[in-house]
């Protein structure tokens, strides 16, 4: 079993986050960027189309396509979707609302799955253009509310 490092995950299982220049980074995930880049502007119409013109395996493509953005992307997101696996306690998801409300988050949606063996999980977006605290703070957050077993950034945009 690879060890928590090695999966890009810290001591409490939430995802760990780099700056990293451009110049330093691999070829493939430039690539991806690159290929990401074309989609969203329309050049492209397929993810075939896009891995060919930058000259990237697809296998590569999805590989890295939802671990790497632009900076100037992340700047500019402003939703973001978190998964939380919740106790199956009276008042654990009202205390995951008023913790995300004091952040000054903005609740979009809300799915709960029902309880199984004594955990829900609740996936939950959250507008967070007013927040004065950053996402990896609200995690934190999340992880240390009692009755909350996981924490985890599954979306931005």
């Amino acid at each position: 079993m690879p060890d928590k490092e090695a999966t890009g995950l810290n001591l409490q299982g939430m995802e760990r986050y780099y700056l990293v220049r451009q110049d330093i980074l691999p070829e493939a995930l430039i690539k991806t960027v690159q290929a990401k880049e074309l989609l969203a502007r329309g050049e492209v119409k397929t993810v075939h189309e896009a891995v060919e013109q930058v000259e990237l395996s697809r296998s590569a493509f999805y590989k890295y396509k939802d671990g790497i953005f632009p900076l100037s992307k992340l700047e500019r997101e402003r939703i973001v979707t978190v998964s939380i696996d919740l106790e199956h306690r009276s008042g654990i998801l009202s205390k995951v609302l008023a913790m995300i409300a004091e952040l000054e988050g903005n609740v979009l949606t809300i799915h709960q799955s029902i309880p199984l063996q004594g955990v829900a999980n609740v996936v939950v977006s959250v507008e967070t253009s007013v927040m004065n605290d950053t996402v990896t703070e609200l995690l934190e957050r999340l992880h240390r509310l009692d009755g909350v077993s996981r924490a985890v950034l599954v979306g931005q945009g």
